[in-house]
């Protein structure tokens, strides 16, 4: 009985939230991720770059009648070997970087938000806090898809701490959105209202044994590699020596290095991800 009446809140919250209830997940898309057309798309990640990994992927959803979002945890203050630059300077840098890399891609700046941690710190933050103002933006925007750190499939994928805090987080706010009683402010004051996002895109930098779609980029390739080459300050003779103005050839040795690093598959350029849909408790099942 006790079951019931839950599965009974639930789909009344799925009604009240205007999302169509699947109960049961699913690991493979309806339609391919390439043919994708008026959805929000959320992608959060822990540093300005994180989204790189999918820079292809998100040039196409752009490209496709699509509204992408970039939700960047940090200010990326941190993450240099030039022991000439600030804190301040690099935080500004890298925002800059990101800018340039989003437009690249088709994605206008209006559509990047940056949440202000400190760099490399993101797992002492105040986890309530930082779920709460994810769960409003999830509310807010109400995705169609949230592309995210991979927390893991079945067991508790390592990431760096950044990463492997932004998995969690993503994966919690996904959770708590859903729930009217949480953060039951955001409703009774901010005039938001639950919300359960309906699918997931989960990337990963190494290890992808658990992908289940690829996505051929090659038609945006030069896009993907362009992007890529704005993150001086991060990659190539700008981490340990930064110049806001790289030479001809620095500018070539950061996109050879982004060339490289794009993954091919049955002979095509693509980029891969853990696919899945239904209840946010299930995400890593």
């Amino acid at each position: 009985m006790r079951r019931l009446v839950f599965l009974g809140l639930i789909l009344s919250c799925f009604v009240s939230g205007g999302v169509a209830a699947q109960l049961e997940s699913k690991t493979k898309p309806d339609v391919p991720l390439e043919k994708w057309t008026g959805k929000t798309i959320m992608l959060i990640g822990a540093h300005a770059d994180d989204d790189a990994i999918s820079h292809g992927t998100l040039a196409i959803f752009q490209a496709h009648g699509n509204q992408v979002y970039v939700v960047t945890l940090t200010t990326g203050n941190v993450g240099t070997q030039d022991p000439k630059l600030s804190r301040t300077q690099l935080a500004e840098i890298r925002r800059t970087e990101e800018l340039a890399a989003l437009a690249e891609l088709g994605i206008p700046g209006s559509h990047y938000i940056n949440l202000g941690y400190d760099d490399g710190l993101l797992e002492f933050e105040d986890r309530k806090a930082v779920v709460e103002n994810l769960v409003r933006l999830i509310r807010k925007m109400r995705p169609d898809v949230l592309m995210a750190w991979d927390p893991g499939k079945n067991y508790q994928r390592w990431h760096k701490s950044d990463h492997r805090a932004a998995a969690y987080l993503a994966a919690d706010a996904a959770r708590a959105a859903m729930w009217r009683l949480l953060f039951e402010g955001q409703i009774t004051q901010e005039g938001l209202k639950e919300f359960m996002i309906p699918e997931y895109l989960f990337y990963n930098d190494y290890d992808f044994a658990d992908e289940n779609v690829w996505v051929d980029i090659s038609e945006y390739v030069e896009k993907t590699v362009n992007a890529g080459a704005k993150y001086t300050s991060q990659f190539g003779p700008g981490w340990k020596e930064y110049k806001a103005n790289p030479s001809e050839a620095e500018v070539k040795e950061m996109k050879d290095m982004m060339r490289k690093w794009i993954r091919m598959k049955d002979g095509k350029p693509i980029e891969g991800f853990r696919y899945y849909s239904g209840l946010p408790d299930g995400l890593g099942k």
